[in-house]
């Protein structure tokens, strides 16, 4: 069976540091806001941190279900498009009427059904990961589209946006804010999950050889429709907040965010190839990922670069693992 490299568990404290691919990124981050704080004065301001934690959480919600399908070998490009649709349905249903709770619990089941089609057909179908989900990108967000007529759905009651713009026991305090509370807490319970429950870890095997796996009476479909499920719901719940966050829902949102979460994932050591990854170092790529564009901004780089150093990152984060994965294999 090919070995899988899942978290490291013990060893010795040097051996152990080096091996762990998140304190290799602590250390980046902590370089990046070293240098940028002497560098900008601003950078290290409760404002400023305030504007990279929020730009942080909602990757970080999606990354919590990428992590988990690219450790078992799949991915999901559909995700921006779901996390549009899902508050677009949700702001449609408050603007018709709907309580709060009901219009919540739409768009999330939306967001479920999304993420369990696209892991009907690859699964049951046997439909490549990538045409699947790109297929599905085109269609979610051509139903938004039709759904908006291109306009945005404001207007929201004041109960919803409290979950995006309020703060925990009202502690007025940037870290206190529901979005990142919210994700916070849906990657720490995600890194607990998929480190230390039989359910979860399962992925780590399918993700390292699916045949062996389902040899061993893993039940890999199941499994496949259960994680596509659960990215789509995740992606529904980052919908939400970010239409409660920012008081409307917009035909552009989620745009884009599939390549941003994706490069966050691999940066944060899982692999195209399944077998390896964990939430923690997916939440460390978040956060570095949203460093890097803050850092352009504050040194005044035109935004418009900002896109081309997004992919060049990503395609770079993919050469170093399949460079990587080719040494380990000689």
């Amino acid at each position: 069976m090919t070995s899988i490299r899942q978290p490291t568990r013990g060893g010795g404290l040097a051996r152990g540091l080096a091996d762990f691919r998140e304190f290799m990124i602590i250390a980046l981050i902590l370089a990046i806001a070293a240098a940028m704080s002497l560098a900008s004065p601003v950078f290290l301001t409760p404002e400023n941190l305030s504007v990279v934690l929020l730009a942080v959480s909602t990757q970080a919600i999606v990354a919590v279900g990428m992590t988990v399908l690219l450790v078992s070998g799949g991915f999901d490009l559909s995700v921006g498009s779901t996390v549009g649709l899902a508050g677009a349905v949700t702001a449609m249903g408050l603007a018709g009427g709907l309580p709060v709770a009901a219009a919540v619990l739409a768009g999330l089941a939306l967001g479920a059904a999304i993420g369990a089609a696209n892991g009907l057909i690859v699964a049951r179908i046997g439909i490549n990961p990538f045409i699947t989900t790109l297929g599905m990108m085109g269609i979610v967000r051509g139903a938004l589209e039709v759904i908006s007529r291109g306009k945005n759905i404001s207007g929201l009651p004041k109960a919803f946006n409290e979950i995006g713009q309020g703060y925990l026991a009202d502690i007025q305090h940037p870290i206190a804010q529901h979005p990142i509370v919210i994700s916070l807490v849906l990657v720490a319970l995600g890194d607990i999950l998929l480190r230390q429950t039989r359910f979860f870890r399962q992925n780590y095997y399918i993700g390292g050889n699916e045949k062996a796996a389902r040899l061993t009476g893993i039940n890999v479909d199941r499994i496949t429709i259960f994680n596509y499920a659960l990215t789509g719901l995740l992606a529904a719940v980052a919908g939400i907040i970010m239409t409660a966050r920012l008081g409307s829902a917009t035909v552009t949102a989620g745009a884009g965010l599939e390549l941003q979460v994706i490069s966050a994932v691999i940066i944060g050591g899982a692999s195209l190839q399944g077998g390896e990854g964990t939430v923690l170092g997916s939440f460390l790529g978040c956060i570095l990922m949203a460093l890097i564009v803050t850092s352009l901004n504050l040194l005044g780089v035109d935004i418009y670069w900002q896109r081309l150093i997004i992919g060049a990152t990503l395609l770079a984060a993919v050469m170093i693992d399949t460079l990587g994965k080719r040494r380990h294999r000689r």
